[in-house]
């Protein structure tokens, strides 16, 4: 399977003249000149952005994880630090951070960059940091079934820094946990190898 940047969201390439409408609308709307030169590209520059950030749309993340190898591997895999991008759906505010996950093999091992594309198939949408966390977990623990897998989501979001209360270098972190990191010193384990 190729990359995520390989994918663009087929419904605003189908809707590029439509999306351009509205962004220029838009600026009209908050007092904005959408003649000067600065401004003459930005709704197809917007509408370009928008084929990539949202490109998760398009890609089905149970088939991210399809091809799998059978391994009698059963001690903890870790990958950390996948960095992600995403779009806050409650404003539509960019939030980024970095993605850890940790799982113990029952069988089946997933190629290491899979679990990359899995971030990115379930980033690369409107979003909200929990759900991401959850949705990993949830289909790690379908597609694999590993005997568990623990994930960590840090997330930096704008619309906490730029607006609102205004704390910037704030950093939310979620995690979910399946089946054996229900155990405390698995869950230490993982977390202690985080900090490495």
């Amino acid at each position: 399977m190729a990359g995520m940047k390989d994918y663009v969201n087929s419904a605003v390439s189908r809707n590029r003249e439509q999306i351009e409408h509205h962004v220029k609308e838009i600026l009209k709307l908050v007092g904005e000149d959408v003649e000067r030169e600065g401004l003459l590209e930005t709704p197809a520059r917007v509408t370009r952005m928008y084929e990539e950030i949202f490109a998760g749309y398009e890609v089905d993340p149970r088939e991210v994880l399809g091809v799998t190898f059978d391994e009698q591997h059963e001690e903890l895999v870790i990958v950390k630090d996948i960095v992600y991008y995403s779009q806050c759906e409650h404003h539509m505010a960019p939030f980024f951070g970095k993605v850890h996950i940790g799982y113990i093999p029952s069988g089946k091992i997933a190629g290491l960059s899979k679990l990359a594309r899995l971030v990115e198939a379930i980033t690369r949408r409107l979003q909200v940091q929990e759900r991401i966390t959850t949705q990993i977990a949830d289909i790690m623990q379908e597609v694999l079934k590993p005997q568990g897998v623990m994930v960590v989501v840090e997330g930096e979001h704008l619309c906490m820094c730029a607006r609102g209360v205004k704390k910037p270098g704030s950093k939310t972190v979620t995690s979910a946990v399946r089946g054996v990191f229900s155990d405390s010193a698995l869950r230490s384990e993982f977390l202690a190898l985080l900090k490495q």
